[in-house]
């Protein structure tokens, strides 16, 4: 292994383990400092037991319209690497038009 880089979570839970603080921060990025952040998904392949493995977790203020929004460039962003991976233009354009459903069911489209 030539290089590594390592990506650190921190969550500030409350006495109930809710979320109330989340901070990350990645060799190799620019500064190097702990950012803030409220909402965080992250998928992870086995390919041992061929199945996903995941963490969703939000800070317990994070608000309801910028969920949405998350939600939206999290969809949008998994059509392009889905796309860039296996290059399948078809299946990742009808994932782009359903995103654009999304946007437009939770009311998040900006008006032209």
């Amino acid at each position: 292994m030539k290089d590594q880089s390592e990506i650190k979570f921190t969550i500030g839970l409350d006495e109930n383990q809710v979320p109330e603080k989340i901070d990350w921060e990645a060799t190799g990025s620019k500064d190097g400092a702990k950012k803030p952040c409220t909402a965080l998904l992250v998928s992870v392949w086995d390919g041992d037991d061929k199945s996903t493995l995941k963490i969703d977790l939000w800070t317990k203020d994070m608000p309801v319209d910028e969920m949405k929004i998350f939600f939206h460039q999290a969809l949008m962003s998994m059509a392009d690497t889905f796309e860039k991976a296996t290059g399948e233009k078809a299946i990742t354009g009808d994932l782009r038009d359903y995103c654009h459903h999304f946007a437009d069911k939770m009311k998040i489209l900006k008006s032209q």
